[in-house]
């Protein structure tokens, strides 16, 4: 039974009856009202044609610094107010001026020469602001960018400052820097064109401490090859220039270093979780007492610049509250503000965020001292109080947190009982006063892989872009249930992120969790139900949010002696499901007590689970209860380390042996091809996604089934329940693991990891397992034939002893 169906209204009844919400995710500590008002002020300090002057002089503008600005307002929401800036770079064509020579010389050819990290910043620029990046001023910026990364020679990887026109490359000096190499990372990453040489030549740049320093530098070097230069020279990486004093911490560059990982993995590069944990653990660790970071050589000591754009970092990672809400304080510290300044030289100024709070105390007394410092300040800083990542930024989802009570679906009447199954598929959609989609539709082209049909099409289902809603009888219900699994799907599938954290966010909420897992507003009574607990367990790690530690706790009260979560309240599930328990298995990975036990006695004699826990003996189970069984038995807390190939720490022989035999059995059904198909040899492509993600997580190969899946999407991306039906928006969601070819156990950021890899590695500790899984004789065979051999060896040697005597006496 589906309790989404329980939540009619829910929003609309629950917000004024929970009395004390559970703590929020990383952006907690935000605060987009001071983000909104500093970005006004930033605003009133534009030039008319959206400038800021140069503070070194000269006829040009400070481009840079209007980019700064420009992403602080789009972050904060705020957008509007930077349309003088990008009118002026795009309409006008003065964005040229900035990553180009030719508004130092104009007519002089020097528009051939390129300024790499400047050509990156426009990019995202251009991004952030809803303009094409490819057709901006004139120019295609992500080919320019990808143009700007060398492909041989030293600087290999490296987002450079070079010349079109030969005849001025002696010219040109190579002053590229990290910010710039960030940038063109993240703006490349935005429109789904990773560049592997210029991340590998990124990470370079990270000290084994975890920071990132801001400069490129050369050393000398004995080495030979394309990377050296003729006079014996090459660029260092950060550890090789520390000895030579070339490597100083640099905090603006280590956080926007952050920014650059977080966006190349979210766009699909593999092999960043180590170099992102570790620049993660070097921020939290380097954070100064008072709150604030540091910046690099000249600006060691705290100050908002570095601060907003470490914080921002640090929420788009996940994992850093602690350091996030202090950070927060120390911004706004330094922020002007109505309630303190209304009366003092700063009540023209407030939303001004000084480049410290010595400057702001100073400020107070005296008024602003040093306009463009505040200025650059407040661009940076104001992202660490908007707290979008520059991804999200990029990709326009500016969603700042609700601060008030939120839009809920229409309100039907109250049941007394909760609503009925669906008797046909459900294809969700909004209601009348329900909440209409602000986003807008995505499309995927029939050319696409079919993860990305698949995932725009789950997206496009999200009503508000953030949950599914079913309709039954007349009335529309949020389906909690089903934007959880689609949560899930979308993990595994590697897709749409943004609508994976805005439907994370959504069944978060306190008036979601009260619904979906406690049954309010229906409920008379305390109530809580096992499977949706563990389900926003596990959302809510994914997302790194501190929800999951209360979820958590209440489905372990839940548990009982023997292992059973036994759901509370009137609606309690009386369905004792293996694949319900196995869920909450998943959740309670760390200590899972008795429950994985329990699991294992209840193993049919054929290697499968049965369908409920109440049957105690059983030839052969169901597929789906041995899928769900031999996904809860693999899984541990998340780990880098490979799944070992022999029994693991803390297991059994009796779960190994378990295992082998669960897994053994998900192999018999399922086709060549990789599908399990019906009694009426129609494929059942639910189950067969269900099967091959489980055998993936035990180390098998889905990759069979991945293919012939992903022949059967329909035209618009989902699945049919049935040959020549229509699309089925359950199986659909249901298939994504196997058009992925793995589980979401194993996708990125997962919660998870398998504990043991298939096949075994035969062991002293392993002798039976290794003869379950192979086609080699039992260890017992093989012994009790080594005992008859050595009985037959001793016979025959008695026997000759025997006969040398006998001979003996007859001769």
């Amino acid at each position: 039974m589906r309790r989404g169906y329980l939540a009619a209204s829910a929003f609309a009844v629950i917000v004024t009856m929970i009395a004390a919400p559970l703590s929020g995710t990383a952006t907690a500590a935000n605060d987009p009202g001071a983000a909104k008002v500093n970005s006004r002020w930033l605003a009133t300090k534009l030039k008319p044609d959206g400038t800021f002057d140069n503070p070194s002089g000269g006829s040009l503008p400070d481009h840079g610094l209007m980019l700064d600005a420009l992403f602080a307002m789009y972050a904060a929401g705020e957008g509007a107010r930077a349309e003088p800036i990008v009118k002026f770079l795009d309409d006008q064509g003065h964005a040229t001026d900035y990553f180009t020579w030719d508004g130092l010389a104009p007519g002089a050819g020097y528009d051939k020469i390129i300024v790499g990290g400047a050509v990156a910043k426009t990019m995202v620029a251009a991004q952030v602001s809803g303009r094409n990046p490819r057709a901006f001023d004139g120019y295609d910026l992500v080919a320019e960018t990808h143009a700007a990364i060398m492909r041989k020679g030293p600087d290999k990887g490296r987002v450079s400052d070079y010349s079109k026109d030969p005849a001025l490359a002696d010219a040109v000096s190579n002053n590229a820097n990290m910010f710039g190499q960030a940038l063109g990372v993240i703006g490349l990453a935005v429109v789904g064109e990773n560049d592997r040489i210029a991340i590998d030549r990124l990470l370079t740049q990270q000290c084994s401490e975890g920071y990132f320093r801001v400069l490129f530098s050369y050393i000398p070097t004995k080495e030979t090859g394309d990377h050296v230069t003729p006079d014996g020279r090459k660029v260092s990486t950060c550890d090789e220039g520390k000895p030579l004093g070339l490597s100083p911490t640099d905090g603006d560059a280590t956080g926007l270093a952050l920014s650059a990982m977080l966006a190349a993995k979210k766009a699909g590069a593999a092999g960043l979780d180590a170099p992102i944990a570790k620049t993660v653990s070097w921020l939290k660790a380097n954070q100064t007492p008072g709150g604030g970071w540091g910046g690099g050589v000249g600006t060691e000591a705290p100050n908002t610049n570095s601060t907003g754009l470490i914080v921002q970092a640090l929420v788009d990672a996940g994992g850093a509250n602690a350091a996030v809400d202090k950070g927060v304080r120390f911004l706004k510290s330094a922020q002007a503000n109505a309630a303190a300044d209304s009366g003092n030289k700063l009540a023209g100024e407030l939303g001004a965020i000084a480049y410290d709070p010595a400057s702001y105390e100073a400020a107070r007394s005296s008024g602003i001292s040093g306009l463009d410092t505040w200025i650059r300040a407040s661009a940076q800083a104001s992202l660490g109080l908007s707290q979008v990542g520059f991804y999200p930024l990029a990709k326009g989802e500016v969603l700042p947190p609700t601060t008030g009570v939120p839009e809920t679906p229409a309100p039907v009447t109250q049941p007394h009982k909760p609503a009925p199954e669906p008797k046909k598929s459900i294809t969700p959609k909004a209601s009348t006063g329900a909440r209409v989609s602000t986003v807008a539709a995505i499309a995927a082209p029939v050319t696409a892989t079919p993860a990305v049909r698949l995932g725009a099409y789950l997206t496009n289902r999200l009503v508000g872009g953030d949950h599914v809603e079913v309709t039954e009888d007349g009335k529309t219900y949020v389906d909690y249930d089903a934007t959880a699994d689609v949560v899930l799907a979308l993990r595994a599938l590697d897709q749409q992120p943004d609508a994976v954290a805005r439907a994370s966010r959504f069944l978060l909420k306190p008036e979601a969790v009260q619904a979906y897992a406690h049954g309010a507003p229906y409920e008379q009574g305390q109530a809580s139900y096992a499977e949706p607990l563990a389900k926003l367990v596990l959302v809510a790690e994914f997302a790194k949010s501190d929800v999951a530690g209360p979820l958590r706790a209440d489905l372990v009260k839940l548990r009982g002696t023997d292992g059973e979560f036994t759901d509370t309240g009137s609606f309690a599930d009386a369905d004792r499901t293996v694949e319900r328990h196995a869920w909450a298995v998943l959740a309670t990975a760390a200590d899972p007590g008795p429950a994985v036990e329990l699991l294992l006695s209840r193993q049919c004699a054929d290697g499968t689970f049965p369908k409920h826990l109440d049957t105690a003996e059983c030839g052969s189970g169901d597929l789906a209860a041995t899928a769900a069984a031999v996904t809860a038995l693999v899984a541990r807390p998340h780990t880098d380390a490979a799944p070992p190939t022999r029994r693991p720490d803390g297991w059994t022989e009796r779960r190994v042996s378990a295992f082998v035999s669960a897994v053994d059995a998900l192999g018999v059904r399922p086709t060549g091809e990789g599908l399990v198909t019906g009694e009426g040899g129609e494929v059942d492509i639910a189950l067969s996604a269900t099967v091959a993600a489980a055998r993936q997580t035990a180390g098998l190969d889905a990759s069979g089934t991945a293919r012939s899946l992903g022949k059967l999407v329909q035209q618009d991306g989902g699945f049919a329940k049935g040959t020549g039906g229509e699309t089925d928006f359950p199986t659909s969601s249901a298939a994504a693991q196997g058009v992925a070819g793995r589980s979401w156990l194993t996708a990125a950021d997962s919660p998870l990891s398998p504990a043991i890899r298939l096949p075994l590695t035969a062991g002293t500790d392993t002798p039976a397992l290794a003869a379950a899984q192979s086609d080699d004789r039992p260890g017992w065979l093989i012994w009790g034939l080594a005992g008859l051999a050595v009985l037959f060896l001793s016979t025959a040697i008695a026997l000759v002893f025997v006969l040398r005597r006998f001979t003996k006496k007859r001769g």
